[in-house]
């Protein structure tokens, strides 16, 4: 039933988010055919904003569920008549602010930044990512005998110019030595708080994959991300990854290299010569 349990509520997150993405690419169209009003495009983006908050409250830790699901019903009969509803909207929310969304493939054809300490070569992920509500974590998986979980706590990372970043989060993702994901991408929360050179996050990351079960040469990938106000988009500002032999209960700290995250680990560049670096912390359980 455990395994249901998250089963379920992982096929309802990505729904939801695949879901609130689509919907907030029709409110911010720009196109003169578009099939909606102005109104009705503002009422689309205000659902949206409704499901992400629906998806936040699911992977909230607290106990007060700001966002019910009897609150989320009440939104079908408004989607469902959207060329005609024409009442006020039931929810004090805000449509999500206009953040550039790319297309599938329109990413790699964005230009790198070279900031100073920025860019460089490296196949991989691309630069700039769809708008979407960070703090996608799941549970633990259910435990099996003879089997190791493992939980990660992202304490914090160094950078130079750590209090300039603005919504920054950490995109966790366990990839085969072709790049090939072997568990579900989860994104961290924003940040808790930013001083000096450091971002701190203290959150736990349950890997959805028993450590016996991982494919030899897998690694498991940090990206760090943050919002750029002037290009209206998400951003992979540098990443770390771990190997499956240094999978050990206890503190880590990980090199940062720079951009684009080069999951084949074939072109990696250091991020900078300073002593910065990805601050973890390991869990195993095993029944």
């Amino acid at each position: 039933w455990g395994f249901c349990v998250v089963l379920s509520l992982y096929n309802f997150l990505s729904f939801s988010s695949r879901l609130a993405r689509h919907l907030q690419k029709e409110a911010q169209s720009q196109h003169n055919n578009s099939e909606f009003t102005e109104d009705q495009k503002k009422t689309i983006a205000k659902i949206a904003t409704c499901l992400e908050l629906r998806s936040a409250a699911l992977q909230s830790t607290q106990s007060q569920d700001e966002f019910k699901l009897e609150d989320l019903k009440k939104l079908e009969p408004i989607l469902k008549n959207i060329l005609t509803y024409n009442k006020e909207f039931p929810f004090d929310v805000q449509p999500v602010p206009l953040r550039k969304i790319l297309a599938p493939g329109e990413e790699e054809h964005l230009e790198f930044e070279e900031d100073d300490e920025e860019g460089g070569a490296g196949a991989g992920s691309p630069d700039s990512f769809p708008a979407r509500v960070p703090g996608t974590l799941l549970p633990r998986l259910p435990s099996e005998p003879g089997m190791t979980l493992l939980t990660i706590n992202i304490e914090k990372i160094g950078l130079k110019d750590a209090g300039q970043c603005i919504d920054p989060y950490i995109t966790v993702s366990v990839k085969d030595l072709n790049g090939i994901d072997l568990t579900p991408v989860q994104d961290t929360p924003v940040a808790l708080r930013k001083e000096d050179t450091y971002v701190h996050f203290n959150v736990d990351i349950e890997i959805q994959k028993h450590v016996e079960k991982l494919t030899k040469g897998a690694a498991i990938f940090f990206e760090f991300k943050h919002y750029k106000p002037k290009k209206r988009f998400t951003s992979t500002k540098c990443f770390a990854f771990m190997e499956m032999d240094e999978i050990k209960p206890g503190a880590i700290v990980i090199e940062l290299y720079k951009k684009p995250t080069d999951f084949k680990r074939k072109k990696l560049q250091l991020l900078t010569k300073k002593p910065l670096y990805l601050h973890l912390h390991q869990t195993l359980h095993k029944e």
